[in-house]
């Protein structure tokens, strides 16, 4: 019995018609055949050839919760190469659909119209616009084993009848997955070359030898998970017993330094400051303080998880027992380095601020310090909160709690508006205040905090701003603690400091940028379009993109679209000054091919090194006689007939390269109820894919697109907008995109007199 097996889809004629029976599909035979299977990937094969006709197939898959509950893509049908690589861990914490099903316990449904709207805005997830998506939560007597996910061919809201079968389709599989998890032979799943998967030591939940588990435990090993989201951690039984401590009802771990040797918490925050930075596997050694003064050398072994955007979500590990001992051993260790063994107070507490430092030392912006902040600091400090107000105009303000996320925002939003006073309070002493120790402290009721700590944010003597640190626990500021807290709060205000001027900046470049292109595209006889902007993210994120659509004397239409090499102020001003040569040329009269050749010898004169690709098409809306020249920019696509192909357009090189170079004119036509999609290379490049792959991954959704959710179905101008939505959509989702990305849709929607 095999649990990740590959499954082969049946054809066409086979999946409309059940090879064993030729009788009709129907949601009760489908639960019936499910019952019966004998692996993940039959599972999945059988609810697609079985299931209602309206589950498309294309894009489905089922995970499994592995050991470290993680969610593992175990199988899939119809999911590209990039999705497999990039989905095929889902943290249950993220905001992907698997992991909110898992998370809320109940189907959690995309829309058509919220993958193509309100989904880009989530900045995760594969989201196509084209079908709904729904991911089903497998749970077993309150035990989640993991989600299924599935493309459903619905145009809008999912009839309740059709999520009752969803939804009785996926308890099927999960009684059926468990029953097969508790039976199942000890297997660890192989990759086609026969290699064990990335992070072996994490088996799929079930798929481990039970006596695996048993072995951990006779070795003495407790575990630990820490969910750096919420801030909430967790041991087993065995933990509790490793260190002594008296087991919680919930099995809530105590906090950090409560079991930790006052000695040693330095050396521990500074080692899971640096492993939360770093993320990857770790070990630590320290002691913990047991009843009636014992002392107790523990091991902890972990892993730092990341989420897809590499911020730290989780830790899981193993907690072991080193033995009684009233010397310090403690150190910690990472790949390639060796345990750093007794270090003093004093140069852990610099080595946890090391840590911090080179943290926010990665930050640009004023979001990535407050991320820095939650993601870091926080846990390294065994904090149950941050919150940050930011000097503005003489006023406290908070910073957007949605850096915070998860069910607590509510709670730190009240916690911030209750601490405002006694932050501006700080502020204005320019002096730290810490909480004393008290038997009156629950009296100020269940939002105040057992302890905090409020730090001022000056830096090079002006008020940057307030921080408000607190615990759930009562503790003790020492000297040595208010020291440490006061030199974290200089090195955050120089970080707030600097990330400040950068994004004051960034938005007066942007609010450039901007204002050089169109605000509007302008209303055009027989002619619908749409178009979008996106900046990059690194560097200034800013760039030298722009496009215009242009009412030429003659009564045609130009489309132009072009690209000024580099990412700065200067990349911005030439592209301004090129919009304006271009347009000059183009309302003259000149056709495409000599608007290019005046453009590029204009650029050669210009103070600068940087040259520029561009496109000009000459749209006549009357027959649709298009003219074109293109110098070294991408070729621009054409839909129709459920087809998208590039034009055959040769070119010549981009502009300022030689200005002396003419450029070849093409001639061509565009139909009615055609469209023309032209874009910077932005949209399509990816340093995870080959440029030509990317370029036919698009022109297979635009096909898609136009097959399932063109002009003729909704209308050329809804249409349009949805396309540019989808276009940016696949932008959105990668990990970082260097480059700024422009994009012009025009459809002819009927011809002229």
């Amino acid at each position: 019995m095999d649990l990740t097996s590959p499954w082969v889809p049946p054809s066409e004629d086979e999946s409309r018609t059940p090879r064993s029976s030729p009788t009709a599909r129907s949601p009760m035979r489908c639960v019936r055949l499910l019952l019966g299977c004998t692996s993940a990937a039959e599972l999945l094969g059988t609810v697609l050839a079985e299931g209602p006709g309206w589950i498309t197939g294309e894009g489905s898959a089922l995970y499994l919760l592995d050991s470290a509950g993680m969610l593992r893509l175990t199988a899939s049908h119809g999911l590209p190469d990039w999705a497999h690589e990039r989905y095929s861990i889902v943290d249950p914490a993220g905001d992907l659909p698997a992991a909110m099903a898992l998370r809320l316990r109940r189907p959690y449904l995309l829309s058509p119209e919220h993958t193509s709207v309100d989904y880009p805005n989530k900045n995760a997830g594969m989201g196509t616009g084209m079908v709904a998506v729904i991911a089903l939560p497998m749970v077993v007597d309150e035990r989640p084993v993991g989600v299924l996910a599935l493309a459903l061919a619905h145009r809008g809201t999912v009839p309740r009848r059709d999520l009752d079968v969803l939804e009785t389709i996926g308890e099927a599989c999960a009684h059926r997955l468990s029953h097969l998890l508790d039976h199942a032979d000890a297997r660890i799943p192989q990759d086609p070359a026969g290699a064990p998967p990335d992070g072996a030591g994490s088996l799929p939940a079930g798929l481990a030898h039970p006596m695996l588990s048993l072995a951990v435990r006779a070795a003495g090993h407790g575990a630990f998970e820490r969910d750096l989201v919420t801030g909430e951690s967790y041991w087993d039984a065995a933990a509790f017993r490793v260190t002594g401590q008296p087991a919680t009802a919930d099995g809530s771990a105590p906090e950090l330094d409560r079991i930790v040797h006052p000695e040693d918490l330095p050396d521990v925050q500074a080692a899971l400051a640096e492993s939360l930075t770093t993320g990857g596997w770790y070990r630590i050694g320290y002691r913990v303080l047991r009843g009636g003064g014992r002392v107790a050398r523990i091991e902890e072994t972990g892993e730092v998880m990341l989420d897809v955007h590499g911020r730290p979500v989780r830790v899981a590990g193993l907690l072991s027992d080193r033995g009684q001992g009233r010397g310090r051993d403690q150190g910690r260790e990472h790949p390639g380095q060796q345990p750093e063994e007794q270090s003093t107070p004093a140069g852990a507490r610099t080595a946890l601020l090391l840590a911090l430092t080179r943290s926010l030392s990665r930050a640009v912006t004023v979001r990535d310090v407050t991320t820095a902040v939650t993601d870091v600091a926080r846990p390294a400090f065994g904090a149950a909160s941050i919150v940050l107000d930011l000097v503005d105009e003489g006023r406290l303000l908070p910073v957007s709690h949605t850096v915070y996320g998860g069910p607590r925002r509510t709670e730190l939003t009240r916690l911030a508006d209750l601490s405002e006073n006694v932050m501006q309070h700080a502020l204005t002493r320019s002096a730290p205040l810490f909480s004393e120790p008290g038997p009156d402290r629950s009296r100020h009721g269940p939002l105040t905090p057992a302890s905090w700590a409020v730090l001022p944010l000056v830096a090079s003597g002006r008020q940057v701003g307030s921080c408000l640190i607190t615990f759930s626990a009562e503790r003790a500021f020492g000297r040595e603690d208010r020291t440490l807290y006061s030199a974290f709060a200089g090195i955050l205000a120089q970080s707030l400091e600097r990330a400040r001027l950068y994004d004051t900046h960034h938005h007066r470049a942007t609010e450039l940028q901007r204002a050089m292109l169109p605000r509007t595209l302008p209303r055009l006889p027989g002619i619908a379009s749409a178009a979008r902007y996106l900046p990059s993210t690194e560097g200034m994120q800013i760039g030298g993109d722009w496009y215009d659509l242009l009412r030429l004397p003659d009564g045609r239409i130009g489309l132009v679209i072009g690209d000024v090499q580099g990412h700065n102020a200067e990349a911005t001003a030439v592209m301004g000054q090129l919009r304006s040569g271009l347009r000059a040329y183009a309302t003259d009269g000149h056709d495409p091919a000599a608007t290019l050749a005046r453009t590029s010898r204009l650029l050669t004169e210009l103070d600068t090194d940087l040259f520029a690709t561009c496109l000009f098409l000459a749209l006549d809306p009357a027959d649709g006689a298009l003219t074109a020249a293109r110098a070294g920019h991408p070729a621009p696509v054409r839909i129709a007939d459920g087809r998208a192909v590039e034009l055959d357009l040769p070119g010549g090189p981009p502009l300022g390269v030689d200005p002396g170079q003419p450029y070849p004119l093409t001639v061509g036509r565009l139909a009615v109820g055609e469209t023309l999609l032209v874009y910077t290379d932005g949209l399509v490049e990816d340093r995870e894919e080959d440029y030509d792959e990317s370029v036919q991954r698009m022109l297979g959704g635009l096909e898609l697109w136009a097959r399932q959710t063109g002009p003729t179905r909704v209308g050329a101008a809804p249409a349009l907008e949805r396309l540019a939505d989808l276009l940016t959509l696949n932008v959105t989702e990668r990990r970082s995109r260097p480059d700024d990305v422009a994009l012009l849709l025009l459809h002819r929607t009927s011809p002229l007199p």
